[in-house]
């Protein structure tokens, strides 16, 4: 089991983490499940979802690895009526799923006058951006938090210590260069946690989020590091501007997650969005 930086009692509660599979939610995933939790893992691909479940019960822990497309509210149904036989009543929920894709990305940080005129069949510039590829980031990220919630939350009315936490993005506070879908999805997925803690707050649900800053995973390793694992020009600028020098890793999201979760620690704190990024978005460049 994971090395937690400190512990708390989940015994008898009920976590359901979308993209629990990934780098940063399989975490997650092991300091619920050390906490006590049983924990459903939720991913598109059940071989993938089950293997991450294999490996908390191979170290002492619940969990369950569940088949879900978070923007099918029918897939999240099946799933939800499996967890509630299986493992119980949601407690918590973790909207992990999230990300990316190029026909939402521009090639070039900056648009200049020569790229309309010699217009290169690699180069994306912000004329060609996606509507689909767009609407993609969009749903992944706002709809793929929204739909979760809907589904799940109803298991959490009135139930002592019931919180949802989404994952929103160093994007949400200041819109990266190259990445305009991403940004607004995240900076929506932020606003949301807001609008929902308040709508929830007469039936005790806390919604809050966590806020990563740089983190090498699957889904963004080729953008940060080159072949031969050097960093890329775009890495390089990253850690310029993060005061601490260096990438997270995701081990120290633990640490606020525990804290958000607990009703002991944080009972008091809702609708808050919490930075993890080494004062990258104190930092003013100067």
């Amino acid at each position: 089991m994971t090395t937690l930086p400190f512990t708390i009692d989940l015994s008898g509660k009920v976590a359901v983490v979308t993209g629990g599979a990934g780098v940063l939610c399989s975490q997650f995933v092991d300091a619920l499940a050390a906490c006590g939790a049983k924990v459903a893992i939720l991913d598109r691909n059940l071989d993938t979802a089950e293997a991450k479940a294999h490996e908390v019960k191979q170290a002492g822990g619940i969990a369950l690895g569940v088949q879900a497309d978070v923007l099918d509210k029918a897939s999240l149904k099946l799933a939800h009526e499996r967890i509630a036989a299986e493992l119980g009543l949601c407690d918590i929920l973790i909207n992990g799923a999230g990300g990316n894709h190029p026909l939402g990305t521009t090639t070039k940080e900056y648009l200049f006058a020569d790229d309309l005129k010699e217009k290169l069949e690699d180069t994306i510039t912000f004329f060609d951006l996606d509507a689909e590829g767009v609407q993609f980031v969009f749903n992944l990220n706002f709809l793929g938090t929204l739909l979760p919630s809907q589904e799940f939350a109803s298991d959490m009315i009135n139930r002592k210590g019931a919180t949802i936490i989404n994952i929103s993005s160093m994007n949400a506070y200041t819109p990266l260069t190259k990445i305009p879908a991403y940004s607004g999805a995240k900076a929506a997925v932020s606003n949301f946690t807001q609008w929902l803690a308040v709508h929830m707050s007469k039936v005790g649900i806390r919604v809050n989020a966590i806020a990563p800053g740089f983190f090498v995973t699957a889904q963004n390793e080729k953008l940060l590091k080159n072949p031969d694992g050097s960093f890329t020009e775009r890495s390089e600028k990253i850690l310029r501007n993060t005061p601490m020098d260096r990438f997270g890793e995701a081990k120290e999201l633990v640490g606020t997650l525990l804290y958000l979760v607990s009703e002991d620690a944080s009972s008091f704190v809702n609708g808050v969005i919490i930075p993890v990024d080494g004062a990258f978005s104190a930092y003013s460049g100067v």
